[in-house]
């Protein structure tokens, strides 16, 4: 089906779509606040500038629009019937870079959830955030162990350093001691002296 739509009233409608606070982000947002979740919107400081951030669950959060972000085999991801190179370099484009923050975002120990669309409505909301959910438990679990297990180390480390520094103190210690002989070895190294008058 064409486009009904004239090319100028094409680029009016679109540059109406908002590229934050959508419905579906407010929605996700709605309900992670009622489960006593608190978060961050639209951190700059992290790759891609995710739309919800959970610091200390150490999760990002992507809501993406499903025609905008290529949502494959989804219905509401068809390719317009006009202008079809720009839209399909437009959508792989955004493809590439949600690809490439998600691996910035993995690189820096940030877990990364994406939600889409389609999968927000009214039917599908509560299943969806329950994934959420399920997903940011088990991020805090993982950060959990992996925070203790940082912890043992730093432990054994710092251990390990005050050992080392005491048996190099001690080494040094014995290296500027003076030399000497102790009366007992001198005394029986000259009773066994062999002299030239006592060979005769």
């Amino acid at each position: 089906m064409l486009d009904k739509m004239t090319p100028l009233q094409r680029h009016v409608c679109m540059s109406h779509i908002r590229s934050k606070d959508t419905r579906p982000e407010q929605a996700v947002r709605r309900e992670l606040w009622q489960r006593g979740y608190r978060y961050r919107l639209n951190v700059r400081t992290l790759p891609g500038t995710p739309d919800i951030v959970l610091p200390k669950y150490r999760t990002a959060i992507f809501v993406n629009g499903c025609f905008w972000h290529g949502h494959r085999g989804c219905a509401k991801y068809t390719v317009p019937k006009t202008n079809v190179d720009f839209w399909k370099a437009k959508v792989a484009h955004n493809q590439e870079h949600d690809a490439l923050n998600i691996q910035r975002l993995e690189s820096i120990f940030w877990n990364v959830i994406t939600v889409w669309e389609c999968e927000l409505s009214k039917a599908l909301l509560p299943a969806t955030i329950d994934r959420i959910e399920t997903r940011i438990k088990a991020n805090k679990a993982n950060l959990d162990t992996y925070t203790a297990r940082r912890r043992q180390d730093r432990r054994f480390a710092i251990e390990q350093a005050r050992r080392r520094k005491g048996i190099a103190a001690f080494i040094e210690a014995e290296l500027h001691l003076p030399f000497r002989i102790p009366d007992k070895v001198r005394k029986a190294s000259y009773d066994t002296e062999i002299t030239p008058d006592s060979e005769e």
